[in-house]
């Protein structure tokens, strides 16, 4: 049915739970998404018909909420999701080339996952860390002043875990 983090229930029983709990709430749809993209990891094509049928809502009205917002996402993501800064500081201090060996050194092209699942590669927009240009955050950890040089020993960090 769907790659999703909750595989020890029924996903149309998670997605029950979920409209119920926001169905007294005025305009459930987006916390509805939001905690059902908690459970499964992203909003696949079928879970957003499912929310939209159990919502009694159209189909177009969920795809177009969940391509709107960028906290929203409708394919699987990584383990670890890799972001490159793309704001003016970090493009001028070199991140082009840093994608450019991400990219490389995990064998995918921005705005993919690796076929492990372990990395997806994306890009950010400006973190408030101009200062540390060029940077890089996984996950919850940031990495500035990146050079090519460190994006290898970054990556094999990763991988090892």
């Amino acid at each position: 049915m769907c790659q999703c983090n909750a595989t020890k229930t029924d996903p149309i029983a998670i997605i029950d739970r979920i409209v119920e709990k926001y169905r007294s709430v005025p305009g459930p749809l987006i916390p509805v998404l939001h905690e059902v993209q908690g459970e499964f990891g992203y909003l696949s094509q079928e879970v957003q018909l499912m929310v939209a049928q159990r919502l009694n809502i159209p189909p177009v009205k969920v795809s177009g909420v969940v391509s709107f917002y960028h906290f929203f996402t409708d394919k699987a993501k990584g383990e670890y999701e890799v972001g490159v800064c793309m704001g003016t500081a970090c493009y001028v201090r070199g991140a082009a080339e840093i994608v450019r060996e991400f990219e490389k050194e995990l064998g995918i092209t921005m705005g993919e996952t690796s076929n492990d699942q372990k990395f997806t590669l994306g890009i950010t927009r400006c973190i408030g860390a101009c200062g540390l240009a060029p940077v890089v955050t996984i996950n919850d950890e940031v990495y500035g002043r990146l050079t090519v040089d460190k994006v290898k020993e970054i990556v094999q960090t990763y991988k090892e875990k």
